[in-house]
């Protein structure tokens, strides 16, 4: 998978008055959790800062990457968790990113990838994608860029399901039951449907 190098700083103020007041200056709150533990076992979250301009590089993509989060010189590899923006400018307004290591399990929403020219579209249907992304769970060296689906044998009218699917090394966590693309019928493949049983 994909990695990308983000510049961060240790925050050592809370508060919404102090978070507007970085937000003013084109820094995003954010935290990073998921190794450090506290002595009852919770756990513990390390606040930082990142720029606006530098944080773009991870959210405006259409790639899904790991994240080599470097706080005052210190590198720890971790995802996007969650992301809040503002409802009125859809600006960035906090980040949590989430700490990872090479054997314990994450779970990601990596992109979907159709392949093939699926038979229902060569008989006049279009193809549709459903859902963009699956959830998946395994440890962050197994993901790959995206999901391949072949769709060379999807017929006109039929769809498939996440249940159909499956990846060597990882476990689809999004419900069985979801569509992820179909071949819709086109007025078209209708016309020559209704044409060839007369």
């Amino acid at each position: 998978m994909k990695e990308i190098t983000i510049n961060a700083q240790a925050r050592a103020e809370f508060g919404k008055k102090a978070s507007r007041e970085l937000r003013r200056q084109g820094l995003v709150p954010a935290v990073i959790y998921g190794i450090e533990k506290d002595a009852n076992g919770a756990p513990v979250s390390k606040a930082i800062t990142i720029t606006e301009k530098e944080l773009a590089k991870l959210l405006y993509t259409p790639n899904v990457y790991i994240v080599n989060l470097v706080v005052d010189n210190v590198t720890v590899k971790a995802i996007l968790k969650d992301l809040q923006c503002d409802y009125v400018t859809d600006r960035p307004v906090h980040v949590d990113f989430y700490q990872i290591t090479e054997n314990k399990p994450v779970v990601m929403e990596i992109p979907v990838k159709l392949n093939g020219l699926a038979e229902g579209v060569k008989a006049g249907g279009k193809l549709a994608l459903n859902v963009r992304k699956l959830a998946v769970k395994a440890p962050y060296t197994s993901f790959p860029d995206t999901l391949d689906i072949d769709v060379t044998s999807l017929g006109l009218g039929k769809s498939m399901k996440v249940a159909a699917l499956s990846y060597e090394g990882l476990e689809i966590i999004t419900s069985k039951e979801v569509v992820v693309c179909a071949v819709r019928m086109t007025r078209a493949a209708r016309a020559a449907q209704a044409e060839s049983n007369k």
